[in-house]
């Protein structure tokens, strides 16, 4: 079965290039388009993997990691952090709330499918992406 990697992003634009970046590297995509709806999908679905952005509506991005890392039911999923703000201080402040990584957009597709790599350790086909 393949790997499922919930994406919560408000962009609608951004939110749909990611999933196709990664049905296009075989995983499976869970969308969500607020803090709230992600936390509600991570509990429901328990993804294998979180990419999410800092910028959400309702509840933001750290918060929502803070919540989940302390959620016995999704302390166990790793969060990407994919963010537009390029303020060290917020990245500092993801990766004290639980966040495995910050990815600062626009990332390049190699280091995107290489951080998924890395966090699901898996060997998905390499995309022909720059």
């Amino acid at each position: 079965m393949n790997p499922k990697i919930l994406v919560v992003e408000d962009d609608r634009d951004c939110r749909e290039i990611l999933a196709i970046q990664l049905h296009c590297l075989g995983y499976g995509v869970i969308e969500a388009d607020s803090g709230p709806k992600g936390l509600e999908k991570a509990v429901s679905e328990i993804p294998d993997l979180i990419i999410m952005d800092i910028g959400l509506p309702g509840i933001d991005g750290i918060e929502a990691t803070r919540w989940l890392k302390e959620d016995r039911r999704t302390k166990h999923i790793p969060v990407v952090v994919h963010t537009a703000f390029g303020e060290e201080s917020r990245h500092k402040r993801a990766l004290e709330a639980g966040a495995a990584k910050v990815l600062l957009k626009p990332v390049s597709p190699k280091i995107f499918q290489d951080t998924i790599q890395e966090f699901l350790q898996t060997d998905s086909p390499s995309l022909a992406f720059g």
